[in-house]
């Protein structure tokens, strides 16, 4: 019994010592007069940031690789990126024309919206059915009648150069990887900080190394969405049967073929999958990047914002969601897609929807000189919701005022708060302490001193307060995405028809850009600390929901008829059986909850939270590289540091249950 008792010991002593110093430190401060105790001395604070901002002016003014500079080599990169993007840009929305300013002269107008609508229909067709196709259409067709095409079609021209880029370059990191042992050991955590440095934190050099513009954003967007790619390619080709490997051998196969004649087709289906994380990862940047010149859809929900406009800004942000939905779905659809029987005969045959196609174009395009309305969609024809949002949200607000402060007051003063002032009390010297001892208990030596190495880099930084108000805004996040997820969760595993619902719910909340939940919040509850924490809910639910449904329908049958004759209760069964055994999954879906948590805060900077967040949009707004990278990577240490330690417990759950050697 006292041995069962020890590890609770451990935890109840650490958590009574760190509540006492949190209530305490200031009076302990003022006894002692030691100001260091709950700040930083800011002499012993590392200069980080003037050295990289330092760094970074060098690379752009004076670096030189002796044939060329720096600076001729981001020209390089622009260039590069440059010449599709403005190519599919005209090809889209601005059309092709010669000539310069004034004296530009059109040569040929952009697509149709009719021939849009055509192409992306078709592809649906072939990559599923009739019904895909006529989703996709009228996805593609509500933006053409509420007026948001052109933006609409910025957007998709970033997505379209970004995507292969992401997919290609990630999709070649990924076959080094899996090639070689030693560059997967070197690039795993160079993945994992582009995967928990928040995405502002990613503007704030490329803004400085390649100017405001279209193509700073898709430097970003390619940065950004490029990490699952690398991951899912390596997985895949890991996980590719032997039994395959060895009919490549028997064949003769040369190393090269295979990989690309045997190995890559066999992952296909596992590989699109990372095309369809590449597709949204690229959405939602596009979105975030409208910050520095992207322009489109995001710019406009970012205006709308700025100026307060609730119709428009829900408007653009119903785009948004609808272009989602259906480049998730086309997506997914190619995902799943088997190759059918090949048709024989002539080309019209073989390619049917290839030549309707190319009618359209070519049809809407002659048409369209006699008839505008067939080029370009008449604005005389669209349709503006904007009233009818604008005065649905203030029906909401003037009727439902009372209820919607009432529940926000609540929660600031029962829960938010209490936690505000735990986390915000904590002197960083015990912080650094405190954490190191969890690493060393959960995860030995090498762990704890990770934990307090990264809680150090932190608290020198001069950033501890920020920190504390992200952790705090975080936990909190992650405690009520867990309360509503994991039940829910629970509740889809048992229930069919419920998970049906809860799945469609789910899917739905993933399709949305993270960018897109500050909408309905700030039009509800206005700016600070509640509106994040509910649009950080939202985002990071899905994981909560997943993990637990996966966790409570992997358990084995046997334990559960096991629980049944030794005369359980269907309560006595969840809480005796599934739900212990599903505490690994539980704790993989806290994880991932944790890193949606705080990759939504930083975008939550938007909305008035005073955290590290706001420091990366600080540094944004005034090009300040250091400040932006300092702050970035300590979101990033927060993440690796939760990342790390939910990893130890799920690893230990799962030595207790005998799941794993």
């Amino acid at each position: 019994m006292t041995a069962l008792r020890r590890p609770y010991i451990f935890w109840l002593a650490l958590f009574a010592v760190t509540w006492a110093l949190s209530r305490w430190s200031f009076p302990l401060y003022k006894a002692l007069d030691a100001r260091w105790i709950i700040k930083f001395p800011k002499a012993w604070e590392l200069p980080l940031e003037g050295w990289i901002s330092a760094a970074m002016a060098w690379l752009v003014e004076s670096a030189t690789f002796g044939l060329f500079t720096f600076r001729d080599l981001t020209r390089f990169i622009s260039a590069l990126i440059e010449a599709p993007y403005d190519l599919v840009r005209n090809l889209l929305v601005d059309g092709f024309q010669t000539g310069l300013g004034q004296n530009a002269v059109e040569v040929a107008p952009s697509l149709s919206w009719i021939a849009v609508i055509a192409v992306v229909g078709a592809l649906a067709y072939y990559a599923k059915d009739w019904k895909l196709a006529v989703l996709v259409g009228a996805c593609f067709l509500y933006l053409a009648i509420f007026g948001q095409w052109e933006s609409a079609m910025v957007t998709l021209a970033s997505v379209l150069i970004s995507v292969p880029m992401g997919a290609v370059g990630g999709l070649a990191l990924g076959i080094l990887s899996y090639r070689y042992q030693w560059f997967e050991r070197a690039l795993r955590p160079m993945l994992d900080l582009m995967q928990t440095v928040p995405v502002f934190a990613y503007l704030v050099p490329i803004l400085f190394l390649f100017g405001f513009g279209p193509v700073s954003a898709l430097v970003a967007t390619i940065i950004y969405a490029m990490p699952p790619m690398v991951r899912i390619t390596t997985v895949a080709l890991q996980t590719v049967p032997p039994e395959v490997h060895d009919v490549g051998k028997m064949t003769g196969c040369t190393r090269r073929q295979m990989m690309w004649k045997v190995l890559v087709p066999v992952a296909t289906p596992t590989l699109m999958v990372g095309v369809n994380q590449v597709i949204m990862l690229s959405l939602n940047m596009v979105i975030i990047a409208s910050m520095i010149g992207a322009g489109g859809l995001g710019f406009d929900v970012l205006g709308a914002l700025r100026r307060l406009d609730i119709g428009a800004g829900v408007e653009a942000g119903l785009a948004i969601v609808v272009m989602a939905v259906a480049l998730d779905r086309l997506s997914q659809a190619f995902a799943v897609r088997e190759r059918g029987h090949a048709i024989t005969g002539g080309f019209v045959k073989r390619h049917p929807w290839g030549v309707t196609v190319v009618l359209v174009i070519v049809g809407t395009f002659l048409a369209g000189q006699f008839l505008p309305a067939l080029q370009t969609y008449p604005d005389g024809a669209t349709v503006t919701t904007s009233r009818f949002w604008s005065g649905a949200i203030e029906w909401i607000n003037v009727n439902f005022f009372d209820t919607f402060e009432a529940i926000k007051v609540f929660f600031l003063n029962w829960l938010m708060l209490p936690v505000k002032r735990f986390f915000g009390g904590i002197p960083w010297p015990w912080g650094v302490v405190a954490l190191g001892l969890i690493g060393w208990r959960l995860g030995g030596w090498r762990l704890g001193l990770l934990c307090a190495v990264m809680t150090l880099f932190i608290a020198a930084s001069g950033l501890w307060p920020k920190a504390m108000v992200t952790v705090y805004l975080c936990g909190v996040s992650v405690l009520i995405a867990s309360v509503i997820g994991i039940p829910l969760g629970v509740l889809a595993a048992q229930n069919e028809r419920a998970g049906g619902i809860i799945g469609g719910f789910i899917d739905t909340l993933q399709t949305l850009p993270s960018f897109v939940y500050l909408i309905p919040v700030v039009m509800l509850f206005r700016v600070g600390d509640f509106s994040a924490m509910i649009a950080v809910v939202l985002y990071a639910l899905a994981p909560a929901v997943r993990y637990a449904a996966h966790g409570i329908r992997s358990i084995d049958p046997g334990m559960i008829e096991a629980g049944k004759v030794s005369g359980c209760t269907r309560r006595q069964l969840l809480w005796r059986i599934k739900l212990p055994l599903a505490a690994p999954s539980l704790l993989l879906g806290l994880n991932q909850t944790i890193m949606l948590a705080l990759s939504m805060l930083v975008i939550t900077a938007l909305v008035g939270t005073r955290d590290l967040g706001q420091e990366v949009y600080i540094a944004l707004t005034k090009a300040n590289t250091g400040q932006g990278i300092i702050a970035g990577l300590s979101v990033a240490f927060i993440a690796i540091i939760a990342d790390r330690i939910v990893t130890a417990l799920a690893r230990k759950s799962k030595e207790r249950l005998g799941l794993e050697a």
